[in-house]
């Protein structure tokens, strides 16, 4: 029997995107089912990410004319990994294995196919990979590549060049669910459940309109929850760091003594200066580090959810969810 395949694809404030886009997702759908490579009961999962444009109009509007997209909406704007996570384990109530990818059609959803067929081959988790970074620009490819060197460098394991668009199972989405981080960074957290996987290589397309909704700012702050959430060796190295201060600072003591016994004390204004704006930075980075991983451990500490839905869009088996609004999934 052929699987039953969902599509989670996360919106966030794209009312010009999806139209342009929907019908490559659509016709991708219909070939595959009617190939019957995928069960007819297959859907494409919109997630909107709590958008205040139409995005959430528009999806109820695509969920009303055709039974095979769906809709599910956040109460408000959680970011795109906790939309991802939603539209994941909504999906895994009802699919056998899901594929994430962005709403803007730079994902290539020709690379479905060769994802599906790697499937059939036994691999659990299918990882989308950029074949190169011709299309972006000189910062955003340097501040790639160090990222992914920084973030093997700490231990964290990772894909090079993957982003979100991946394959699922069913059986590793299940053993997925047991991971229950507050700070999320799923191109991290899924190399870590195990299973057999593989690599799909594809060639990134341009936006299909408007502009990203992940500039540096958001692109930066993803980096350090994975930074943070996946390696404690930043402690460690301010742990060495402050060894290697404090034998220098114990030098210093030691030749601050011996010159003050043999004479040759000098004004030292700028020494000390010097010294004490070098311990003082320090100090600071050493908290800042701290201060990440404390305010880690407070997040999840609270135990709150990581997304509500709010809202339902949907003919079949998510119509009936709209009586259970506000419902929380953790």
């Amino acid at each position: 029997m052929e699987p039953i395949l969902y599509f989670i694809i996360p919106c966030y404030n794209e009312e010009a995107v999806l139209p342009l886009t929907f019908p490559g997702f659509r016709g991708k759908l219909t070939e595959l089912i009617q190939k019957k490579i995928i069960h007819e009961n297959s859907r494409i999962l919109y997630v909107d990410d709590g958008s205040s444009d139409q995005t959430w109009e528009i999806i109820q509007k695509f969920a009303a004319q055709d039974e095979h997209i769906a809709g599910i909406r956040q109460s408000r704007n959680r970011g795109q990994q906790n939309a991802l996570l939603a539209g994941l384990l909504e999906a895994l109530k009802y699919a056998d294995l899901t594929i994430t990818m962005d709403c803007d059609g730079q994902d290539d959803i020709q690379a479905v196919n060769e994802m599906l067929a790697a499937y059939e081959k036994g691999a659990e988790i299918v990882y989308g990979v950029r074949r190169n970074r011709k299309r972006d620009n000189l910062p955003k490819r340097l501040t790639s590549r160090l990222f992914y060197r920084l973030m093997n460098w700490l231990g964290a394991e990772s894909i090079y060049d993957h982003g979100d668009y991946r394959l699922v199972s069913a059986r590793a989405l299940r053993a997925f669910v047991d991971f229950k981080e507050v700070n999320l960074f799923l191109r991290g957290m899924f190399p870590l459940v195990g299973f057999q996987s593989t690599c799909v290589y594809y060639e990134r397309k341009t936006r299909a309109a408007g502009r990203t909704h992940y500039p540096i700012k958001k692109m930066a702050a993803l980096a350090l929850d994975g930074i943070t959430g996946f390696s404690v060796r930043p402690l460690r190295i301010i742990t060495g760091l402050g060894l290697l201060v404090s034998l220098f600072g114990f030098g210093a003591i030691v030749w601050a003594v011996a010159t003050h016994f043999l004479g040759y004390t000098v004004d030292g204004w700028t020494s000390m200066i010097c010294m004490v704006a070098f311990l003082g930075g320090i100090q600071l980075l050493a908290l800042g580090i701290l201060g990440e991983y404390i305010g880690k451990i407070y997040m999840e500490a609270k135990g709150r959810p990581r997304y509500i839905i709010s809202e339902y869009a949907g003919k079949d088996h998510l119509q009936e969810k709209e009586m259970n609004d506000n419902k929380t999934l953790c």
